[in-house]
C-alpha cells in the first residue's frame, strides 16, 4: 500500500510538472514562433538600421542565440553553415572559404563580415581570417546573413552579401565561462 501511494504521489508530480514546463516555454526559439512574430522580428538589412524583418528588401536569414545554442558549432564558421545560401568549405584545418551566391575559394573577398557593425576584412589576406577571430559563440546574440546583391549599400567587398554578426550587450556577458567538449577533449 506504502509503495503504491508513493507511486501515485511522484505520476502527479511528473504530469503536473510536465504541464508547468509545457506553458513556459521560451519564446526565443524562432522555428516555433508564429508568422506574425517572425516578421516583427528585427534585422539591420539594407538602410543599415533596424527594421522589421518582414519590411527588409533583402534575402535576410536570421539565426537566434537560441539556435546558436542548440547547434552545436564550435566556431563561426560552423555556425555559418545553417544559413542557407552561403557555402562553407573547411581548405585546411585553419583556413576556411566562405562566401554566398557560388563564388567559393581560398580568397573569396566579395562577402562582407561585420562584428558588431565593423568589418573584419583582412587586406593582407585578402578576406576574413576565420581564426582570428576569437569570438564565443555564447556571446553572440544573433547572425543576419543577407545574401543579396542589393547588399552592396554595405560598401566594398558586399557584392554577394553581408554577414552581420551582433554580441550581446556587456552588462550580459560579464563572468566568466567554462566549457568542455568530450569528443575533442577541448578545454577552453
Amino acid at each position: 500500500m506504502r509503495y503504491l501511494s508513493g507511486l501515485i504521489a511522484a505520476l502527479i508530480l511528473g504530469v503536473t510538472v510536465r504541464v508547468i514546463w509545457a506553458q513556459h516555454r521560451p519564446t526565443s526559439d524562432l522555428s516555433e514562433a508564429s508568422l506574425e512574430d517572425l516578421m516583427n522580428i528585427k534585422v539591420t538589412s539594407v538602410p543599415k538600421k533596424q527594421e522589421k524583418l518582414g519590411k527588409a528588401a533583402a534575402a535576410v536569414y536570421v539565426i537566434s542565440q537560441e539556435e546558436i545554442r542548440r547547434s552545436g558549432a564550435t566556431n563561426i564558421p560552423d555556425l555559418l553553415r545553417m544559413a542557407p545560401g552561403l557555402e562553407v568549405a573547411q581548405i585546411t584545418s585553419n583556413t576556411w572559404a566562405i562566401t554566398a551566391r557560388g563564388f567559393n575559394g581560398r580568397f573569396a573577398n566579395k562577402l562582407l563580415v561585420l562584428i558588431d557593425g565593423r568589418t573584419v576584412y583582412d587586406p593582407a589576406f585578402s578576406g576574413v581570417y576565420w581564426d582570428a577571430q576569437d569570438l564565443v559563440l555564447e556571446d553572440i546574440e544573433r547572425v543576419e546573413v543577407i545574401r543579396d546583391p542589393g547588399a552592396t549599400v554595405w560598401g566594398a567587398n558586399a557584392v554577394n552579401g553581408v554577414v552581420n554578426i551582433i554580441t550581446k550587450d556587456s552588462k550580459e556577458t560579464q563572468g566568466g565561462l567554462l566549457t568542455g567538449d568530450r569528443r575533442s577533449r577541448l578545454w577552453r
